[in-house]
This record gives structure tokens, C-alpha cells and sequence, in this order.
């Protein structure tokens, strides 16, 4: 759940004033981070996975499910080994975003031989049950599903509890303050501080799925919810309309973080795993339904984004900017803008927003100039939370101030330095797959994704494609039904000039045909556009 630091939240207003003392020392922290671990190499792969598990309870007789709102009281039997006896762990425990929800990892990182690969399912299915045990009532259960389909509609949760559109900190139609968290002030400040940097509630418009029984144009009447006309203004025809940050990262997702054995090589999996998080996503693809409505996506990737999306007016490009400092073009949720590798540096083909004078900071104390504008423009953003507690810091020892912004740039995969005072290497963390239902397809998915990283690198294949692509990839791949329909910008040739031979004989056996790793092409030519189908069993054609 990222940052999770103890104290007392400060207001909005307050967080805003100290926003560029937190940019300032967040930048020496990571100048600090990385002087020291900029030639640290590490033996071998560590890894591992976070599931997120959303509590229900059924009621059968009356044919109705609902959330249940016991993540409190469940994390803090859970956690209870941790506190008493933290070496010896099986699994891990963390609080999410709501109270139905919880989110479990290994006690310890599996290792780089084969023999782990057979420990997750297992471990899945002991997280899954340490849950269930603390589920004792009648037709209390815990699924891992992406979104409970009637989340935001009335009488969701149990017990329980009516929205508050005037009050409260999402002032949501439709989501009650009382389903967030509570046991951690991060998640309700998070809820009212991108509210109020936004200057209005956040307006996720999803386009619904057309029968012909639905009205055209589909369009609520939201007055029924207490709407004063600011939700109204914001919906749009055609579409579902959710108004609070819950309906985001109240979903649940399957994440997987792998530590890289130095600095280089943590940035080369960045790069080559990037253009695999549409396709993944594609693969996972589980959440169609919202606020009781069918859907025409199947992903929950750009609800989460829109539910967090804390820019102004003017930062949107809806004003002029006067008050701000930027135009920034997608939400603190969204895909990466660059590649971090310097041989993939021609790929990076948008217009990537950073701070100038950071960046500059940066390369003035030796870092280069990729991952320097890489930081810079994580930077461009405000602090959302920040508490009295942790204003000021040691940045020797500590990186709050630093993972107080990197923990809320939510993106599609995330860069990560060794924490301070530890053995912990260069990481970095893929965050697009949903969560399955089934500990089976779990465990499939985050093997899959740790073989891929290896045959990456020991076959020395290349991926990367323009990092416009991909962000065109992950629109395509949240569209309903983009597993089988959908086409996708994808690179024909994998091999590279440093390949091994074995690596070529491999994929020359596949339905792909023959490859000619010598032939120079322009850049448009590395790639084309394919179907998931082909992007994993192979392209019969004469080029390919």
C-alpha cells in the first residue's frame, strides 16, 4: 500500500506549505540513496508477490452479498506474529484503502532456484486461510476479486452505513466514509486532500455496455443521491458515473517486485517489463462491472486512475496556468512517460513533464541525465499526505520525504531504491495484473512474470518499443474483450546482437519462422501491431 508512516495527519493547507520542503529533502534522500548504492551488486534474485483479498459475506438465504467491514479487526489478529515474533514469518500483512479489504505477501522473499516457484501457490493458499479462519460468522468469506460488482450501490456493506455528500472526506454519492480504513489516518487524508487539491470530487466516467434494453442515452438522474448538480455536471452521457477515490483503490490487484543484482540491471527490467503491462493486464483482464452497472472495459486500471486524479483545472489543461507550475498530462495513476536504460533512450517519444531545476539538482551531484529526469518528473507533484510527526527527518538515515511522492506516482511500474539502513537492493515492482480468483491463477501469473524477467535476461531480449505505444496499448488493453479482438503494438524481433545462440534456436522452433537479428531497421519497422494471441504463441508471416 506504499508509505505507511505514523503521526498525525496534517490538513490540506498545511501539507501544501511544506510541499516544497518535502520536494527539497525528498531529492537529498534519493541523492543520498544513491550515492550509496549506486555500485552495490547483489548475489541473487529476490522476489515476491502481494495479494489483495476483499472480505464478503453471503447471505443465502436471501440471495444477497455484500462487503464486510472487518479489515481492522482482522489485520490486527493477523499481524499478531509479526509483533511477537517478526524473524520467523510465513506471511506478511498490511492494511489497503478499505475496510473490506487486506493485503498479503510472503514472511520472506522467495530466491533464484526453481524449487521457490513451487512455494507460491502454497503460500497463496496459507494466506487465504489465515483469513478464512478469522471469518467465523455464517457466510463470512474472503475472495480475491478485483471489484465487488455492487460496490457504490445502496445497502453494499455490512453492516450498513448511508453516504454523506456533504460531509466527510470524499463526499462521495454513493461510497460511505465508514467503509475506508480506519485504522490508519493515511487513507481518509489521502481522500480529502486530493479532493481539495483537485478543487472539486473526483469524476470517473466509465462507458457502459450496450443492450438493446439500455436507454440511449444511458444518463442518471443523480438528484435521487442527493446531488446538489456538481455530479451531474461532471457525468457524462452513455457513461457510469462513480465520484470518490474507494471506487479505485478500493479494487484489488496482484503485484509482483523483484530485486535486481545492481542498479543497471534493476533499470534493464524496468525497461523490458514496461511493455508488457498491457499485455498482462490484457491477459487478467477481470473487472467489468461498477456500481452495479456492465461495463464496456474489462480492466480496472484507468477507473483507479481517474479516482486519484488530484490535478487542478489548470493542470489539466482546462485553464491557463497561473497559480500552478505545470500542465501535466495523465494522473498520479497511470503508465510510466519514459525508459530509464540509455540505449532505449530514442524510444522515449512523449513530452515527459519534469521539473527543471531538480533535475539539474540531480545531474549536479552525478546522476545521469535519464534517471534524473525519470525523479524529476515524479517530482512535479505535491505531497497528499504528510504528518507533523515526520516534517523534519535525518536524510542521512531516513526516505519519507522520498517515498512520500514515490509511494503516490502509482504507476504502471515502479523504479525503487534500497531503503536506508538496509541489505535490500535495487528493486522494481509490476503493478498492472488483476487479481484472479483462484490461488492457482495467482501463482500462474506472478511465476510466469519471474520466468519472463529471467529468459529477458539471459537470453538478452529486447521488448522496448516507443514509450507512446504503450501508453496506446494500455488503453487498448482495458477495452472489453481486447484479449480476443484487441491488437497491440508489439516488437517482431526479441533477439538482440547479444543473444546466444540457444536463444535463436528457441524462438527460430517457435510458429514465429526465422529471424534475422543482423538486419538493421528504422525504428517503425521494429514493430507492428498483433493480436494477444500472437504476441505469445507467435505471427506466422514472412517476416516474422
Amino acid at each position: 500500500m506504499g508509505l505507511l508512516s505514523e503521526g498525525t495527519p496534517l490538513s490540506w493547507e498545511e501539507t501544501k506549505a511544506k510541499a516544497d520542503h518535502v520536494r527539497e529533502h525528498g531529492i537529498t534522500q534519493f541523492i543520498n540513496l544513491w550515492k550509496r548504492h549506486k555500485d552495490v551488486k547483489k548475489d541473487c534474485l529476490l522476489w515476491g508477490d502481494e495479494v489483495e483479498y476483499t472480505l464478503v459475506h453471503l447471505d443465502h438465504e436471501n440471495e444477497k452479498s455484500s462487503l464486510l467491514l472487518k479489515g481492522d479487526k482482522v489485520l490486527h489478529v493477523l499481524q499478531q506474529q509479526e509483533r511477537e515474533n517478526p524473524a520467523d514469518l510465513k506471511t506478511i500483512w498490511r492494511p489497503e484503502y478499505a475496510n473490506y479489504m487486506v493485503e498479503g505477501t510472503p514472511g520472506k522473499p522467495y530466491g533464484g532456484l526453481m524449487a521457490y516457484f513451487n512455494m507460491v501457490e502454497a503460500n497463496m493458499r496459507r494466506r487465504r486461510k489465515e483469513v478464512m479462519r478469522l471469518l467465523s460468522e455464517p457466510g463470512e468469506t474472503a475472495l480475491s476479486v478485483v471489484t465487488f460488482p455492487r460496490l457504490g450501490c445502496p445497502n453494499f456493506s455490512r453492516p450498513e452505513f448511508p453516504p454523506t455528500p456533504t460531509e466527510g472526506a470524499s463526499r462521495s454519492l454513493f461510497y460511505p466514509e465508514e467503509v475506508i480504513f480506519p485504522g490508519h489516518p493515511r487513507f481518509k487524508t489521502l481522500t480529502r486532500n486530493i479532493r481539495q487539491r483537485r478543487g472539486e470530487k473526483v469524476a470517473i466516467n466509465i462507458p457502459i455496455f450496450k443492450d438493446k434494453n439500455t436507454p440511449s442515452p444511458f444518463q442518471e438522474d443523480l438528484s435521487q443521491y442527493g446531488d446538489s448538480g456538481e455530479s451531474q455536471a461532471a457525468s457524462l452521457p452513455d457513461h457510469i458515473y462513480l465520484d470518490a477515490m474507494g471506487f479505485g483503490m478500493g479494487c484489488s490487484c496482484l503485484q509482483m517486485t523483484f530485486q535486481a543484482c545492481n542498479i543497471d540491471e534493476a533499470r534493464h527490467l524496468y525497461d523490458q517489463l514496461a511493455p508488457l503491462c498491457p499485455i498482462i493486464m490484457a491477459l487478467s483482464a477481470g473487472s467489468p462491472i461498477y456500481r452495479g452497472f456492465l461495463s464496456d472495459i474489462d480492466c480496472r486500471w484507468f477507473v483507479i486512475s481517474n479516482s486519484v486524479d488530484c490535478r487542478t483545472r489548470e493542470e489539466r489543461g482546462l485553464e491557463p496556468l497561473q497559480k500552478d507550475r505545470f500542465r501535466i498530462h495523465k494522473s498520479r495513476y497511470d503508465t510510466i512517460d519514459s525508459y530509464l536504460g540509455p540505449c532505449n533512450a530514442c524510444y522515449n517519444d512523449i513530452d515527459m513533464v519534469y521539473d527543471r531545476d531538480i533535475c539539474s539538482r540531480l545531474k549536479a551531484a552525478g546522476v545521469d541525465e535519464l534517471l534524473a529526469r525519470h525523479v524529476a518528473h515524479l517530482f512535479i507533484r505535491d505531497p497528499i499526505s504528510l504528518f507533523s510527526e515526520k516534517i523534519d527527518q535525518n536524510d542521512e538515515e531516513e526516505s519519507d520525504h522520498f517515498e512520500n511522492i514515490q509511494s503516490t506516482n502509482w504507476q504502471s511500474m515502479r523504479f525503487k531504491p534500497p531503503p536506508p539502513n538496509s541489505d535490500i537492493g535495487w528493486r522494481v515492482e509490476f503493478r498492472p495484473t488483476e487479481v484472479q480468483l483462484t490461488d492457482f491463477e495467482n501463482a500462474a501469473y506472478v511465476v510466469f512474470v519471474v520466468l519472463l524477467t529471467r529468459v529477458i535476461l539471459s537470453f538478452h531480449l529486447n521488448l522496448v518499443i516507443p514509450i507512446s505505444k504503450v501508453d496506446q496499448n494500455m488503453k487498448t488493453a482495458a477495452k472489453r474483450d481486447a484479449l480476443r479482438q484487441g491488437k497491440f503494438y508489439f516488437k517482431k524481433d526479441l533477439l538482440t546482437g547479444y543473444s546466444p545462440p540457444k536463444a535463436s534456436e528457441c524462438i527460430c522452433n517457435c510458429p514465429c519462422g526465422n529471424v534475422d537479428i543482423s538486419r538493421a531497421v528504422d525504428a517503425e519497422d521494429e514493430y507492428t501491431e498483433m493480436t494477444i494471441n500472437e504476441i505469445i504463441n507467435g505471427k506466422v508471416s514472412n517476416n516474422l
